[in-house]
Formats: C-alpha cells, structure tokens, sequence
C-alpha cells in the first residue's frame, strides 16, 4: 500500500508550483487504480515513491530555508505536520475501527485494532512488517494496512530536521555531501536486500529513506539547474515515462523496491526538477490534476478502507460496475475530507497552535484508548451466532505442528517426524500446501504403527533444480532430496505443492518434476503425487461464515471442476503416464469435486482454512478418498475406498 506525502504544494520555499500538484494526481491514480484491480495499472503501487520524493523536495526546501534563516523553530514545524496529517488520519482511523467492529468477523477483527494502535502512533510500518505469516490475516482485511508510508514517513521526519541543524551549526559547507552519503547508503542497502522476502525492504526506514533524500537532496540544490528550454522539455519527458513504463509494465511478481524503485523515483526527481515553463508542466498544472492532486492525501487515507470492506462484504474483487462506484465514493469521500477537515484544520486564523497540540493530544488518545478497549475484547465474538462462530473456527483447523515443523529447513532446524514413534519409513516433501496433508498421513500411519517425515518449505514446490525467486528454495529442495538418498528406510515419498497456483503448470516446470519423479524413483522408492488442490477465489471460512449469518450455509459452493483441471493441463496430461510407471495419485479433485462443483464443506467444517490451503478436515478427507481405486500395474496396495458424492452442508 501506498501513500503521499501531504504536505501542499504551496508550502514550496520559492512559490507555488501547480504542476507538484498535478504531479501528485500522477502518483496517487495509479495507487488507487492498482488496489481497485484495474486492468493496465498493475504496476501502480510506484505512487508511493513519487510521493516520498515529493515530500523530501518539499519538507527539505522549507526547512533548509528556515534554518539558512535562523527563525526554524522545531515546535512550528511539527506543528505544521500535525495540522496536515493528524485530522483526517484520526478521523478515518476511527470510522475504520467502527465499521471493523461492526462488519468483521472475530478472527478478522482482532487485528484491526492492534494495526489502528500502531497507525495512531505512527509505527504501523513495524507492525505490519512482524505481522506476517500464513495466519496473520492477508492485505484483504487489513484496512490500515496503507498507513505504513505515513510511519515511514513520520520517522524520517523525527530525525531529520535534528540532522539538518546539526549539519548547519557544525559543518554547513559538508550539508549536501553528508546527506548524499546517507542517502547512497540507503540505496545501497536497498539495492543488497531487494531479494529479502521478510518485508524489511518494503516497508522499514532504512531501505527507504533514499526516495526521500532524492527529494531533498534536489531542494538543497545538489543537481545543477537546466537553463536551456530544450533540454528541460527532454529531462521532463525521459521523467514522465520513467514514472509511466513501471505503472503499466511492473506487477506483483516484480521484485520491489531494489533497483526496480529507481526508475519512479528518478523520474519523479526530473519533473520536480525540469517540468516548470516546459509543455509537461503546463500538462501537469491543467486544473483537473491539479484538483486531484489538492485531495490527494484525503484519497489515499479513505480509498484503501472503503476498498477492503467493500470486497469483505461482497466476498469478492472490485470488478465491473461496483469498481466505478467505490471508486466514485472514493472520490467523494477524498473531497468533503479535504474540505471540511484537512482545510479548516489548516487554517491558523480558525485553529491556532496551541489548539492543534491539543487536538493531536486528544485524538491520539482516543484512539489509543478505542484501540486497546476493542483488543481486550479478543475479536468480540458475542456478537455472532454459534453457526457463524463454528464456521469461522476452520480458519483455526490447521496442523497443530504446522508452527513447529513447517519451513524447518529455513529456521535450520530438523524436520519432524509425525506417527508412531518408530523410525520413518516415509517422507512428504512439498510446499505450504503439504503441510496439513502430513499432518493427515501422520495420523494413517500412526493408527499402522508408522511413521514420516515432514519436510515442506513455503513457496517451494518438490522439484529439483526449480528456480525460485528465493534462492532459499533450491536449496531446501537439495537438502531434501540428499536426506532423501542418505535414508533408505525411507521407502514412499509423498510430493504435494500448490500446483494450480498458475505458475506450476508450464511444460519446463513439469519436465522438472517428471525428472524428479524418475530421480526418486531410481532407487526403488514409491512416489506418491499428491495432485492439485482446486483453489477458491475466497477466504472460504470466511465465505461460509457469511453466509451462515444470512442464513444461506445451503448455498455454499466452490469452483467447478472444469475451471481447475484447464488451469492445470500439463500436469494432468501426464497422470496417466505416471500411473503407468508405478506413481501413485492422491488427487483431491476426486475428493473434493465428484459433483462437478467442487466442495467448501463437509459434515459442518469447511475444508480450508483460507482460499487454497486445505483445512486437516479437508486433508483429512483427500488422504481417505483421493486414491485412484485402481493401482498401477506395476504396484499393487489394498483398494481405495470410494469417494462419496459431496456437497456443501446445509
């Protein structure tokens, strides 16, 4: 998520400059569209560079000009900032903890105080980057979620202006040049962990500050400026089409920031620096983006919530007609903020600075005190059914070991062994997605006197030499297969991952796997592929809990079989030949999808936990009824029993 800085552009040191604000309607359309899952705009999460670059060209102008000065004053400034920031944000923080408590379920609520908490005190980004994992709950139902850039902000603003006068009383002749050393340390930084999948880079300090000090450094004068009008035009136009080619071509896939941040945020440099007098800038200052840019810190606070409760309520993505109508509302919504909160609150003659402290004082504290009461409430269950509260339990139903053995290999730990407690003859190797479906085998082969091993690595298929875009990967998968060759108790091998994620069915992507089968299978061990599970396009406790509070559980239904096996062709091409091989197939589609619609549900509990990761009930029944009845002719094993005709409960 991202957000502007919002500072206006009036308050640039020299005179007010429309193409900034145009300019801001530039980084915060492509945000706005990007979350509204436009189509063409899947790169428009760059907007929150443009607009740190914007602030650290405006805020550092200002403040370097009041201390060259000598009338800064350290009160006046954050005076200023809270006047921008704290009205609106206080605001939309409290409707967004009001509608929460009113719209979530309790295992969505709960952490939609601790975030409005974080946000309140501006440390949302460190929230969000320790709120991770599988359980933490996805950027669908956190609705403070975007206020991480404004944390990031805000602590760049704590220390920076102490910096600033430091600089000017003890070394002013070394200003530009110790903060360009900053700065360069932080891009450096940025550019050595762009591949760090922990969320540190996006979302903390450190690896961001440099969009800021790009900004700043230019208001300090550290880029020569162009005299000629020729060559303004052409720094102008290589900056509009840096900052346009990342917002149609990036997508989520692209690794970001890193090396990727610097077209954006170079872009957005060389129109703060060339647009004036240039035909871009006279595009810029045309009044509609001029009129978007005004409320664009009023957009980018309510955009995201009026977005995340909108797809909570309908259980879906904007699409169609309802996108243009969130986005209208969103457009609304921004205005009357604009004018009837962040205007008058900005105005010194209405509220005067002894009042801003005081507001900001009290706001904050309630907020605090909302927080922190709907915290202790634990999710306040009391106001579902028991229906609704049974449904949402299955977002609990997962592997009690899952915490403990799954991603061992990351923690550098030894893999589990589930079962009996005897030495394993049996091993899972997969992805996320195996983690409950060992889980379920465990308790087969424990009532057998067994026992496997549990080896599963998130986001990394059972596929040798697959390159991920965690190198981890292949390194976890090597270490399995050499435990593998060193163990020849280990007589089966279970392969299962999230096959029909859309990414996993490529022809070289299978290729590798047949190979990986035969590597297995050279040494006499049996292989058994756990096939594909069939994704939903919800959360489905969720689902199921929402429709057990309209009193419609009878109308539950995933997608249809149809729709998972074209998206899972190639693999499902070769299931024939596999079985003719010796391989075994567990297929969950078989499981789960014998009605042609596949089921979310069985027997009152919901067979995922999310919208793709089974559920151990859901496990549970793959492992008892997704063997193919007849065996393989070259392997022989007792018969399968056949799998009931399912259908969601009612």
């Amino acid at each position: 998520m991202h957000g502007p800085a919002p500072m206006a552009a009036i308050d640039h040191p020299h005179r007010y400059r429309r193409d900034i604000d145009g300019l801001r309607a530039l980084a915060i359309l492509p945000v706005l569209l990007f979350h509204a899952h436009a189509p063409g705009f899947s790169g428009g999460y760059v907007g929150v560079d443009i607009f740190f670059v914007i602030s650290g060209f405006l805020i550092t102008g200002i403040l370097a000009r009041d201390i060259d000065q000598g009338r800064f004053s350290l009160a006046r400034f954050y005076e200023r900032r809270f006047r921008r920031i704290i009205p609106a944000l206080a605001l939309m923080i409290l409707v967004t903890l009001a509608l929460a408590a009113w719209l979530y379920l309790p295992g969505d609520l709960e952490g939609v105080p601790r975030s409005a908490l974080a946000a309140t005190l501006f440390a949302s980004n460190l929230w969000f980057f320790t709120d991770t994992g599988y359980f933490a709950g996805g950027a669908d139902v956190k609705p403070l979620l975007h206020t991480w850039s404004l944390a990031v902000e805000e602590q760049y603003y704590i220390g920076f202006p102490i910096l600033l006068m430091l600089l000017a009383c003890h070394a002013p002749r070394w200003r530009t040049a110790a903060l360009s050393g900053i700065a360069a340390a932080s891009l450096l930084l940025a550019l050595g962990m762009e591949r760090d999948t922990s969320g540190f880079t996006f979302y903390l300090l450190p690896t961001r500050a440099w969009e800021l000090f790009a900004g700043g450094l230019l208001a300090l004068g550290a880029v020569p400026a162009l005299r000629r009008l020729w060559l303004r035009e052409a720094v102008a136009a290589i900056g509009l089409i840096a900052i346009a080619l990342p917002v149609f071509l990036y997508d989520r896939a692209t690794i970001f920031p890193g090396v990727t941040a610097l077209p954006p945020v170079l872009g957005a440099a060389a129109l703060l620096h060339a647009a004036p007098d240039t035909r871009i800038g006279r595009v810029l200052s045309q009044p509609a983006l001029v009129g978007i840019g005004l409320v664009s810190y009023s957009l980018y606070l309510w955009h995201w919530p009026l977005i995340v409760f909108t797809e909570y309520a309908t259980d879906a993505p904007l699409s169609g007609t309802l996108r243009f109508v969130v986005i209208a509302v969103a457009f609304l919504l921004a205005y009357l903020s604009w004018r009837l909160v962040e205007r008058p609150f900005r105005d010194r003659s209405r509220v005067p600075a002894r009042a801003i402290f005081r507001f900001t004082a009290a706001a904050m504290t309630l907020l605090c005190l909302a927080s922190l009461a709907l915290m202790a409430m634990g999710g306040w269950p009391a106001r579902f059914s028991a229906p609704v509260l049974a449904q949402m339990a299955g977002q609990r139903d997962f592997s009690p070991m899952r915490q403990r053995c799954h991603d061992s290999f990351m923690r550098d730990a030894a893999p589990c062994t589930l079962g009996a407690p005897v030495r394993a003859d049996a091993m899972l190797w997969g992805d996320s997605h195996g983690v409950e479906l060992a889980y379920a085998l465990s308790l087969e082969a424990r009532a057998q006197g067994r026992a496997l091993i549990q080896r599963t690595t998130s986001s990394c298929p059972p596929v040798l030499t697959y390159e991920a875009t965690d190198p981890r990967c292949a390194a976890a998968n090597r270490a399995a297969f050499a435990a593998l060759r060193a163990d020849p108790r280990i007589r089966r091998v279970y392969l299962s991952a999230f096959w029909a994620n859309g990414e996993f069915d490529a022809p070289d992507f299978i290729a590798r796997l047949d190979r990986t089968i035969a590597a297995i299978r050279h040494d006499g061990r049996e292989v058994v592929l756990i096939g594909p599970v069939p994704p939903q396009p919800f959360d489905v406790p969720r689902h199921l809990a929402h429709l057990a509070r309209a009193g419609r559980l009878d109308q539950a239904q995933g997608v249809s079989r149809a729709w998972v096996e074209a998206r899972t062709p190639h693999l499902r091409a070769l299931f024939a030949r596999w079985r003719g091989r010796g391989v075994t197939l567990i297929d969950p589609l078989r499981a789960l999808c014998a009605a042609g619609t596949c089921a979310i549900s069985a027997d009152g509990k919901p067979l995922y936990f999310d919208s793709h990761h089974l559920s151990v009930a859901g496990a549970t029944r793959v492992v008892r009824y997704g063997r193919f009845p007849i065996p393989p002719p070259s392997h022989s094993r007792r018969a399968a029993i056949p799998p009931p005709a399912l259908r969601p409960d009612r």
